[in-house]
């Protein structure tokens, strides 16, 4: 069946409180998508954000985002009164994230509520602790000791923590107790938030995409927990580390800095990581997005060290047998393989063998001048067809970008008069496109200019995941035409 669908970060959703949470908000987009004839709402990543606040950048692979977390739900549920809220500062803009915001008071907030529940909590935070402990008691550890190291990365904390000694960890559990249950807590009331939700998405006939990073950054959870799992030296400092070569859009490549997986012993305990990880983003969401599926078949390897990506090289990655052993562990999992890039014959025929559906940006397929993968007529059935990712312009910037020779291209191959529109005409190209999902992003159905886009890729620019939607810019009337546009489309 063809579908479509909306993508639109939570944090991009309106609230009183400076960033988009699990609340009413999200409640009311997801009767929006489903009175507009959507069925998809994806996602950028849930995790907890550290440096640079990039959700592809989260402090744990398994937990989620405590910004997220609505305190209005809170307010609900007794565990916090509104003028606890209400004596912070939470941004000035509505239309974007204030960070420095979140990152100095939402942690408070929550702690109000911590120290209310303790007094009396429920038998089912017992039961999830129980459940998640083989993850969640590392990462609660893994939080306290960060916030009582200044939030310095763990490789430069005193030696018996950073190398995990038996001794100084069991020291260190019984010293910050009190931290690590209140994370422990704030990992529960994400937890009951994201289940009301994705219940409340699936009765109302909505899939969540989610989003998965195929790489964790040095300063997280996941790497201290398990640093067998990443090509590390005996000080436990990275070897090589992820990016990409350079190309058209950087001309010194892109230095992501995350440490690269050790596939072979990974390999060896047949991706025991991955396969939980997977399972566990299978719990919260309806279809998985793997970032970066290219680096599966070739990784580009850069030294350790070095300023830019240029003096990477290619190395093989686990392709077929990570892909095999994924399907088999997870037979009933939906996979998108976000297969941008860097394209080579042997990747394309690892997306083709997996039978995850690839990726086209119709911004691709009219930044030319003559047909290409990515223009509509170029697709098969099995794709997901997006206007641009997070990582894109909005299509309103991008059509101011482009040189004029590629709007002439496109205005002829979309058959456009002289007073048509050509963003609107892109998004309908893409709607009736063959691809079996065809998803926009909220800032063009908004006709959102360069203000509202997401991120651009390899800076740590300050209005990089900030944009959120202004309240009631979702109205009856956007509903009513994107309603109109599925339905001409086949796609309801």
């Amino acid at each position: 069946m063809r579908q479509s669908g909306i993508l639109m970060h939570i944090s991009s959703l309106p609230s009183p409180y400076g960033i988009g949470t699990m609340g009413k908000s999200a409640f009311e987009f997801v009767d929006f998508l489903k009175a507009s004839g959507q069925t998809c709402w994806q996602l950028l990543p849930v995790n907890p954000t550290g440096y640079g606040n990039s959700p592809y950048q989260g402090l744990s692979t398994f937990a989620g985002n405590p910004y997220l977390i609505d305190l209005d739900l809170l307010v609900e549920d007794g565990l916090l009164k509104q003028n606890e809220i209400d004596k912070y500062d939470w941004g000035k803009d509505p239309k974007k994230v204030d960070f420095g915001a979140m990152f100095f008071n939402r942690e408070k907030v929550l702690l109000c509520a911590y120290k209310r529940f303790k007094k009396n909590p429920d038998k089912e935070f017992e039961k999830f602790c129980k459940k998640e402990n083989w993850w969640l008691d590392d990462f609660a550890l893994f939080m306290a000791l960060k916030q009582n190291h200044n939030y310095r990365p763990w490789n430069e904390w005193e030696e018996g923590l950073k190398l995990r000694k038996q001794k100084a960890i069991k020291e260190a559990k019984l010293k910050y107790q009190e931290t690590i249950d209140f994370h422990k807590f704030v990992q529960y009331v994400f937890s009951k938030q994201w289940t009301l939700l994705r219940k409340y998405a699936k009765d109302n006939g909505i899939k969540i995409i989610g989003d998965i990073p195929i790489y964790v950054p040095y300063d997280s959870a996941d790497v201290w927990a398990n640093p067998l799992n990443y090509q590390l030296d005996e000080n436990l400092d990275p070897i090589k580390v992820a990016g990409c070569p350079p190309d058209a859009f950087a001309k010194t490549g892109q230095l992501w800095g995350n440490p690269i997986y050790d596939w072979k012993k990974m390999k060896e305990d047949k991706f025991s990581w991955w396969v939980k990880r997977l399972s566990k983003n299978a719990e919260c969401f309806d279809v998985i997005r793997i970032d970066h599926f290219r680096g599966l078949e070739s990784y580009w390897a850069i030294p350790y060290g070095d300023k830019t990506a240029e003096f990477g090289k290619w190395v093989k990655g686990p392709g077929k047998a990570f892909v095999n052993t994924i399907k088999k562990e997870l037979p009933d999992v939906e996979f998108i393989a976000e297969d941008l890039g860097f394209l080579t014959p042997s990747v394309k025929k690892l997306q083709l063998d997996s039978g995850f559906p690839g990726m086209k940006i119709l911004e691709f397929g009219f930044d030319a001048t003559k047909k290409n993968d990515y223009t509509p007529d170029c697709y098969t059935e099995n794709c997901v067809c997006y206007t641009g990712t997070h990582d894109n312009e909005t299509l309103i910037q991008w059509s101011k970008r482009i040189a004029p020779k590629c709007v002439r291209f496109a205005r002829k191959y979309l058959k456009l008069a002289e007073t048509d529109d050509l963003c609107e005409a892109i998004i309908r190209a893409g709607m009736n496109s063959k691809a079996d999902l065809f998803m926009v992003q909220m800032q063009d159905y908004l006709k959102l200019g360069a203000d509202a886009r997401m991120n651009t890729p390899s800076t740590l620019d300050p209005k990089n995941w900030v944009w959120r939607m202004k309240k009631g810019a979702n109205t009856k009337a956007l509903s009513k035409r994107l309603y109109k546009l599925t339905k001409e489309a086949g796609r309801i």
